[in-house]
């Protein structure tokens, strides 16, 4: 640009219109159809009252000459900006923006005591505490009360040993998954599970599962009250058990360098707002999560359910805001690295991260605000594959792929090209397949190694996820919340395994440890129990002088038939009769005969 303008200030009046920039630059403009003319006299109409009428005024000739100076002055910055606004090949090369100094408020990994073991039942009861256990026994045993004056039947009070096993017996749902619930209890051939029942009967799961509750019916009465207003609050059947869920997951782990956010759907076909639609999820219905989870591990880090529009919008869009509210977690530190994926990404989100000291990637869509969209150099008509373009807008980088299709990105981390390759399948002139290697952005690779944060952590969910068919939308919702805490759990318990340098365990296996351990979990004796006598002191378990009459026919644990006896130590009931001797079998196969 400086060397065009001395080339125009060298220039003579004289010279030629094809050598002076000038002249064409004003011709051009004195052609444009566009541009408004300038008088520089005018003569007012003859019946005009103005008392300078028929007056003709003038403006000196050196006015001319500042318009023609403005003119060429826009032209220049048109031009710069044009050459701003250009995409780059590879070859030119890109500055290499800062790195991000990695300062996080607490020492990354589980917020634990590193030289402790730890067993599974003690991780999930970090998520699943006993002030969790007793809010939920709580709700529950308010509205089976409430329930049982409706209907006029009969609650039976439900106690924390209760709600352990029947959480235990819903994991075991996610591990041996069978069509409906009264099946794990069925006594047939096919279905022969002594599991659940020598946990808890049928009918007493089912009970549970009717009157389970996370909110005091109170409180909800008094919220349906506020439906329509701007106070009513559509999650709080939820909200205690999720409040509570939420602060242990940012207790307990403190995420690495790496974090992602995306959209996580849980299945429901329940008739509620809630309910959303995503086409490109595999899970198409149901409620929509926006989850931060850490790109390594796959630990839920936070998450909230999109229950719609909020009333305090910033305006600057709903990923704007997801985005944002999520990151607000106490204790995070600075230097972070996000990814999101182009619903998320904008330069307005991501110049506001940098001032938060968060650097971000991500893909973009052409259509955002803010994405440069330059006259010339867009696209040649035949773009080979592995082709890079590039344009650098201050801190923000954008840069073209050109794989099987066009990949935009948006990044504030990475320079435009760092000599990295990628090994993709092409046709050679014969027709036959070989492999090639192409360059790839370091955004990309970055992008394709980081963002499965949340798909990670939606994979472990998924293989023994215990939602099953239900019509309360909230108990939807619980099973999820059950799902987070046993894989943060088992989180936790590779990592600290890690840390000990132990081998590793399955999530199948941490599962069923924790299963047995739950199902171990019995009520403390009251005190009714430790006064009286038991009926034979001296009696050990699975001996016939252990066994009592009960008060009326219970269903045996081992065959699901009618039994009058039951063992009064280990409190089953079980069959004893010349036909079927279902007593001694059961303390047999759990190693407590003698």
């Amino acid at each position: 640009i400086a060397s065009r303008r001395q080339r125009r200030s060298a220039s003579s009046p004289l010279s030629s219109p094809l050598s002076s920039p000038l002249k064409s630059a004003s011709k051009k403009l004195e052609q444009s159809p566009r541009r408004k003319k300038i008088h520089y006299e005018s003569t007012p109409p003859k019946n005009s009252s103005s008392p300078n009428a028929g007056k003709t005024f003038s403006r000196p000739c050196r006015k001319s000459q500042s318009g023609k100076q403005q003119a060429e002055r826009r032209l220049a910055n048109e031009d710069e900006a044009d050459d701003e606004d250009q995409w780059r090949n590879i070859d030119e090369e890109d500055a290499e923006p800062p790195q991000p100094h990695f300062r996080p408020e607490r020492d990354v990994g589980p917020q634990l005591n590193r030289t402790a073991d730890y067993t599974p039942l003690e991780l999930f009861q970090l998520f699943f505490s006993t002030t969790v256990i007793d809010t939920l026994v709580k709700n529950t045993n308010a509205y089976g009360e409430k329930k049982s004056q409706v209907q006029k039947e009969r609650h039976v009070t439900v106690t924390a040993a209760d709600m352990y096993s029947f959480i235990c017996i819903v994991l075991y749902m996610g591990i041996a998954p069978l069509k409906t619930l009264r099946d794990f209890w069925r006594g047939s051939r096919l279905f022969n599970l002594p599991f659940p029942a020598s946990v808890m009967p049928c009918r007493r799961f089912l009970a549970i599962s009717r009157s389970l509750h996370m909110n005091d019916p109170a409180v909800e009465a008094a919220n349906d009250q506020k439906k329509g207003t701007p106070s009513y609050d559509v999650l709080c059947k939820i909200k205690p058990l999720y409040e509570q869920i939420l602060e242990a997951c940012h207790t307990f782990f403190h995420p690495y360098q790496h974090i992602s956010i995306d959209e996580r759907m849980v299945a429901s076909k329940a008739k509620i707002r809630l309910k959303q639609y995503i086409r490109n999820k595999p899970t198409k219905w149901g409620f929509k999560l926006f989850v931060l989870a850490d790109s390594v591990c796959g630990y839920t880090l936070n998450f909230f359910v999109y229950g719609g529009k909020e009333s305090e919008p910033t305006g600057k869009g709903l990923s704007y805001d997801a985005v944002m509210r999520l990151l607000n977690i106490p204790f995070l530190g600075k230097g972070y690295k996000l990814y999101v994926d182009n619903f998320y990404t904008s330069p307005t989100l991501f110049l506001d991260l940098l001032k938060r000291k968060i650097w971000a990637c991500g893909t973009v869509r052409a259509n955002v605000a803010g994405y440069p969209k330059p006259k010339k150099n867009n696209r040649p008509t035949k773009t080979p594959r592995g082709t890079i373009r590039w344009l650098r807008k201050g801190q923000l980088l954008f840069v073209k792929w050109f794989d099987t299709r066009e990949v935009m990105m948006c990044t504030t981390i990475h320079k435009a090209y760092s000599n990295d390759m990628a090994k993709r399948k092409v046709k050679d002139a014969d027709g036959q397949w070989t492999v090639k290697l192409v360059p790839i952005p370091g955004c990309i690779r970055d992008y394709n190694q980081y963002m499965g944060g949340v798909d990670l952590s939606d994979a472990l969910i998924g293989y023994y996820n215990v939602i099953h068919k239900t019509r309360k939308w909230y108990k939807t919702l619980f099973y999820h919340l059950v799902d987070i805490a046993t894989v943060n759990a088992f989180i936790l318990y590779k990592e600290m395994c890690k840390l000990h340098k132990r081998p590793l365990v399955t999530q199948k296996n941490f599962r069923e440890q924790l299963i047995l351990s739950l199902a171990e979990i019995v009520p403390p004796a009251s005190p009714s129990d430790a006064t009286s006598p038991p009926s034979n002191p001296d009696a050990a378990p699975g001996s016939p002088s252990a066994a009592r009459a009960t008060a009326g026919r219970r269903a045996c644990v081992v065959c699901k038939r009618k039994s009058p006896v039951y063992c009064s130590v280990c409190q089953k009931t079980l069959c004893f009769t010349t036909l079927r001797n279902c007593y001694s079998e059961w303390h047999r196969s759990n190693n407590v005969c003698v």
